[in-house]
């Protein structure tokens, strides 16, 4: 008996559901319907164009294994898209796209029908079954321009954000991206913005979300069939701040949705705050008609606080607690931590709790105790060099080898594992990072870290050198 695109479907379907989670397994596998079997293809048919986004990101490798085991080397698999839902007696939408016709696909616009014809406005923050039209702000009014101290650091940052606050959609700062590395207040800035907004302009509408939160949202949305509503939702927002932004790198459905919400609060005087880890120039797997529309505004980067400005936000925290602490004390947390103002005043927390629970007075051998435990516990950052030098001793070549314009596959493999590694464990930008390694630019870093990903999913040997470096950095 010949085989029939069920039999094959099943057979890669036992195969998937010993190696995936079964929660995982129910929701992506179990809607999937095998519809035929011609020549080497299997056609199936999947949901929703997010659905076969969904398979085609994360499920991709799995389902090319399962195939070649059932169909050999030269299986090919088409999607058939069929929205279930219909207008009147319409016949649903369907369209077939082959699994290597990815990149034609994001150009496609997919018009899913609205089963939800209520006109009311679904909020995706409120909680079923409790009646809340006023959309809260979802703002900490902790963090405001009062405790957000000025200094060298974050002086453009903190300005554009007091002029935005003033004139919300008003100035040419839209979008204000504001960047820089962990702990230095990109949340706080934003929250502050948001904050002084409401406080200057309580009719307008307000919203502080989480790139991870929102997307959780739009994965939601599409489950329960009411996407149109989501980004209707967000479409009448005055003032939509999205932290940390970089999280949508790789999400294509959900880069798709916010590019239209964008699009229309931008043409419509809105306002949009980002904050991200990298300036857009190193964000990476983020579309390139996003990454344009964040340069459109003013990226402003937040930096390491110099000495004076952690002087003055350690004073200001014993200020607000109503704690006093000598003039040496302060001047030695000040200089000994110097990266993160998270962990500046984590150290000063914890020094006033030591001091009250054991009744001590706040001395320089507590204080020390307590910096020693927070640098202890901070990870050591690797430098570029060390990784340089880590990675041409593991070669048996010498840096100047490694960063050489030679064009010998083992050393582009080596100077491209060196800047996997310098983006994997430093806060460098890839800009800073190609010109560290042998003069290149930030798209060859780029180049690099996607070719050391693709190599370690299909080379066994290669897959050792990334493991063994690895062990190497970590120790």
């Amino acid at each position: 008996m010949g085989k029939t695109a069920e039999t094959v479907w099943n057979n890669c379907l036992s195969f998937i559901e010993d190696n995936i989670t079964s929660q995982a397994y129910k929701t992506w596998f179990e809607p999937i319907k095998a519809v035929k079997l011609t020549d080497n293809a299997l056609s199936i048919q999947v949901p929703s164009k997010f659905f076969y986004e969904w398979l085609e990101e994360h499920y991709v490798k799995i389902l090319k294994v399962a195939l070649t085991k059932e169909l050999g080397t030269t299986a090919k698999l088409v999607y058939i898209i069929k929205m279930e839902n219909t207008y009147g007696n319409k016949q649903p939408f369907t369209e077939k796209i082959p699994s290597s016709n990815r990149s034609n696909l994001q150009s496609q616009e997919v018009d899913v029908p609205l089963k939800n014809k209520s006109p009311e406005l679904k909020n995706p923050f409120v909680i079923p079954g409790i009646r809340n039209v006023k959309i809260e702000s979802q703002l900490n009014p902790n963090y405001n321009f009062e405790n957000f101290l000025e200094g060298e650091s974050n002086r453009l940052a903190r300005s554009a954000g007091l002029a935005v606050a003033n004139k919300p959609g008003g100035t040419s700062f839209n979008p204000l991206l504001i960047f820089g590395g962990v702990g230095l207040g990109k949340t706080h800035l934003g929250h502050a913005i948001g904050v002084d907004i409401k406080d200057k302009y309580p009719e307008k509408t307000v919203l502080y979300i989480s790139a991870e939160k929102f997307t959780q949202q739009y994965i939601e949305s599409v489950k329960k069939n009411n996407r149109n509503d989501f980004i209707h939702f967000y479409q009448i927002i005055d003032v939509l701040i999205v932290d940390d932004i970089q999280l949508l790198s790789g999400k294509a459905g959900t880069q798709d949705v916010f590019f239209h919400i964008f699009n229309h609060l931008h043409q419509n005087g809105k306002q949009v705050i980002l904050t991200s880890d990298k300036a857009p120039v190193d964000m990476i797997d983020i579309e390139q008609r996003l990454l344009s529309r964040f340069k459109w505004g003013l990226s402003a980067e937040l930096n390491h606080p110099d000495y004076d400005t952690r002087v003055a936000i350690i004073k200001n925290k014993l200020y607000r607690d109503g704690v006093e602490m000598p003039d040496d004390i302060v001047e030695f947390l000040a200089n000994n931590i110097k990266t993160n103002i998270r962990e500046l005043e984590g150290a000063i927390i914890s020094l006033i709790a030591h001091s009250s629970f054991n009744r001590k007075e706040i001395t320089i051998d507590l204080a020390r105790k307590i910096v020693d435990n927070y640098v202890k516990h901070t990870k050591r950052e690797v430098s570029i060099d060390y990784i340089q030098k880590v990675v041409s001793d593991y070669f048996q070549m010498d840096v100047d080898t490694l960063q050489s314009k030679t064009r010998k596959r083992h050393i582009v493999q080596a100077r491209q594992l060196a800047m996997f590694f310098a983006k994997k464990f430093t806060k460098a930008s890839l800009a800073s990072i190609g010109s560290q390694i042998g003069q290149r630019d930030h798209a060859t870093v780029l180049h690099a870290c996607k070719t050391v990903d693709n190599l370690s999913t299909t080379d066994k040997q290669f897959r050792k050198y990334v493991e063994d470096l690895n062990k190497k950095l970590t120790l």
